[in-house]
């Protein structure tokens, strides 16, 4: 039986991978263009634009911050894809394979937070949203770090792991704003 964060969790990794097959329809997959860095960058300008929206308190886009947390899911997933196959000049892959892809950088995602999630007894959910997007903009900043020393490390997790960590912590915002109750 699923426990009510395993439903929770895949309902919202059903709403992101939904997006990225639909944009997908809409793009094709223009973005394996791009260097993971500048994926990095991408997540990075999602992430700021959530907190400054929970600073002011309003978009005058008329966008809240769902959507944007829904993207970093989705480039964070996509910048994992780029890490294993590199960027390409042709950018065209076929969208069963990338959807493919997709999947198995957000299941990987899941795998990781079911771990961790066991280990500190669901600890997120008495955490505030905003405490979510700042630890999203901490894992860009390592990330960065990480990427200005072309990937090496003495002791901390790698880029992978950060982009993997700010899956987790998009998608239990998603949680938070869907299942407000909990």
């Amino acid at each position: 039986m699923k426990s009510k964060t395993d439903i929770q969790f895949e309902q919202a990794m059903k709403v992101c991978e939904d997006i990225f097959a639909k944009k997908m329809v809409d793009y094709g997959t223009a973005w394996r263009i791009m260097r993971p860095t500048s994926l990095t960058d991408q997540i990075m300008i999602k992430a700021r634009r959530i907190r400054s929206l929970e600073e002011k308190k309003e978009s005058k886009v008329g966008e809240g911050i769902r959507p944007e947390f829904i993207g970093i899911v989705n480039y964070a997933a996509m910048a994992l894809i780029q890490l294993d196959l590199g960027y390409s000049d042709d950018p065209e892959m076929e969208h069963g394979k990338a959807l493919e892809l997709y999947k198995d950088k957000v299941n990987s995602a899941k795998a990781l937070m079911d771990n961790k999630n066991h280990d500190y007894d669901e600890a997120w959910r008495n955490m505030r949203i905003s405490s979510l997007t700042d630890l999203i903009l901490m894992k860009l900043n390592r990330t960065k770090e990480i990427e200005d020393h072309n990937g090496e490390t003495l002791i901390s997790e790698g880029i992978d792991a950060n982009y993997m960590d700010m899956i987790n912590y998009a998608l239990f915002a998603i949680i938070k704003m869907d299942f407000p109750e909990e």
